[in-house]
Parts: C-alpha cells; sequence; structure tokens
C-alpha cells in the first residue's frame, strides 16, 4: 500500500472512531438523562382545629414556588396524618395518578415520636410495625403503598431552626432578662421521653446563653400529660420560686385553641400566682420564615440528590 493509501486509511479510521465515540457519549448521555418526576409531601400531625390546619396549608403556600423554581420539584401538597383530610393516602394516591416517579415527604414535626418513627413509615407501606397497625386500624387511617419512591426527610430538630424559632419569641417578650424565667410548654411523646426532655434542655440551654434568661423549665400538654394542665402550671410554678417573672412559650408547630388556650390557659390559671408575673402569648412555631427556609432547602437539597442517584430507596 502506498504512503498516500495508508495515509488516507488512517484518516478514515480516526474518523470512524471518532463517530462511534461521539454516539456512545451520547447514548451514555441520554441514559442518565432525569425523566422522573418529583413531588413534595409537607406531612403534619392533623387537628380539629381549623386555625392549626390553615397554618399548615400556609407554610404549604409559601414555599411552593420556591420549590416548583429549583426545576427539579413538579408538585407540592400538604397532608394530614389524622383527624381530617387530605390524608397521606390521599395525597400519595394523587401523585400517582399524575404519573410522579418520586416524592419527597417532610416531616413537620419537631423531634422523634410514634409518629415520625413507626406511624407515617408504616401508613406509606414502609414498615409492618405492629402497634401502629393496630392503631391505624383503630383510628380508621388509611394505609396506601404507593408506586412512587418515597424519600423521608430528617424533622426539624435536626437543625438550629426550633432554637431561633424559640430564642425570638421569647425575646419578644422579655423586658427585664435577669428577672425572667422560660417556660417551656411542648406536646411531649411517652414513648420518646428521652429524647422530647433533651429537646426541651436543649432549647432552654440556647435561650439562656443567647438572651440572657438565666433560668428554665418546661411542661406537656399532650398524650404524656393526658392533656391535663398539672404540669403547665408546675413548670410555671417552678420557675416563679426563682424569679419574679415566668415567660411561657408554646412549643406547637401550629394554634389550636385547645392547647394554647384550655390546656396551657388553664395551667396557667391554676398557679395560685399574680397573674400579672406571668406573660403569655398564645402563639405557636408557624408562621416563621426560618422554617420555611428549612423546607425548601431539605427539599431542594433531596431532590438534587434524587436526581444525582445518591439517594438509597428503601421499598
Amino acid at each position: 500500500m502506498s504512503s498516500l493509501h495508508t495515509y488516507s486509511f488512517l484518516i478514515l479510521l480516526l474518523a470512524g472512531l471518532c463517530v462511534a465515540s461521539s454516539c456512545n457519549t451520547e447514548s451514555r448521555s441520554q441514559n442518565t438523562t432525569v425523566t422522573g418526576k418529583t413531588g413534595v409531601l409537607l406531612v403534619n400531625h392533623g387537628s380539629h382545629s381549623p386555625t392549626w390546619r390553615q397554618a399548615l396549608l400556609d407554610l404549604e403556600a409559601a414555599v411552593k414556588d420556591s420549590l416548583l423554581n429549583t426545576g427539579m420539584i413538579q408538585g407540592t401538597r400538604t397532608a394530614f396524618m389524622e383527624y381530617t383530610e387530605p390524608s397521606i393516602a390521599t395525597q400519595l394516591k394523587a401523585f400517582d395518578a399524575e404519573g410522579y416517579t418520586d416524592v419527597i415527604l417532610v416531616p413537620v414535626f419537631l423531634t422523634l415520636s410514634s409518629h415520625s418513627f413507626d406511624d407515617i413509615p408504616t401508613i406509606i407501606g414502609q414498615k409492618t410495625d405492629p402497634q401502629s397497625l393496630e392503631t391505624l386500624k383503630i383510628e380508621k387511617i388509611e394505609r396506601y403503598t404507593p408506586k412512587a419512591r418515597i424519600h423521608i426527610t430528617p424533622l426539624l430538630d435536626f437543625t438550629d431552626v426550633l432554637k431561633q424559632n424559640i430564642l425570638r419569641r421569647a425575646r419578644a417578650l422579655s423586658t427585664q432578662p435577669a428577672e425572667e424565667g422560660l417556660v417551656l410548654i411542648a406536646y411531649g411523646d411517652e414513648t420518646y421521653m428521652k429524647e422530647w426532655t433533651n429537646l426541651m434542655h436543649t432549647v432552654g440551654q440556647y435561650v439562656k446563653e443567647h438572651a440572657g434568661i438565666t433560668a428554665y423549665s418546661y411542661g406537656w400538654c399532650g398524650h404524656v400529660a393526658r392533656y391535663n394542665p398539672d404540669s403547665t402550671t408546675v413548670a410555671i410554678n417552678r420557675v416563679l420560686q426563682q424569679k419574679k417573672q415566668a415567660l411561657v412559650v408554646p412549643v406547637l408547630v401550629a394554634h389550636d385553641e385547645m392547647f394554647q388556650i384550655k390546656i396551657i390557659g388553664d395551667g396557667i390559671n391554676k398557679t395560685g400566682k399574680d397573674k400579672a408575673r406571668i406573660t403569655y402569648v398564645p402563639d405557636s412555631i408557624l408562621p416563621d420564615p426560618v422554617v420555611e427556609k428549612w423546607v425548601i432547602n431539605i427539599a431542594t437539597e433531596y431532590a438534587r440528590k434524587i436526581q444525582q442517584h445518591e439517594l438509597a430507596y428503601r421499598p
């Protein structure tokens, strides 16, 4: 073969290899293109109170545009675990009907509880906890195993969001920090009392360090207290033994008249102390731009990991 022919042959061979390489690269690119559809489901405990439920719907409304604008999330929904619709099952069915392949489930819960650890995974078919199954049956909460892959994010207490929220609200009540004590009233959970107690100490210590309020106590208003105001009364009196003023802050996700007005209110009335020594606003964690930012950040982080195939899925 002449040198000219040899040179021409090599040129054609290289051109062919380049075309083949280009085709393979394009094929690989097509194979890794994200074709799924990702939604965000904000899950909360649920309540009989319309005011409470509206606060959670308002949370979704506040974060929706930011989540959709990421380009990685195509829809958002809110679900109430119990008491009312739309339930978790109802919303997951809706995601399935609309062809979603992945759903990021954001539990709007403060810390570990039977609901977050057992009930929600059992409702969506990821666990078969016997006690949860019995509870769901009694309370007529529907279970549904979706076609979409479900990715559950961490809870609020995995960040500083709750500490910042309580600090802001305590400062709003405070006028003379050195003479005041903080009283935290939370829902609580009998099974996970260690986690709830640790949370109260962590939050109380944070406020102590950043607001100069040197005393704090805590009480319960949920299942663990049998919805009785006595725990609130004891917590307030404990602070008033040390300080002139008690600042009572509800560590509750949203406003429910039964808790903020009746249980905590009755607890204040039963202290037997001068009402002027107790400062209380029946507010709640929501609304809070910091919580909204947390939802946006955690959902966006999970959406990115879904696109990059970094999340381990547990069916």
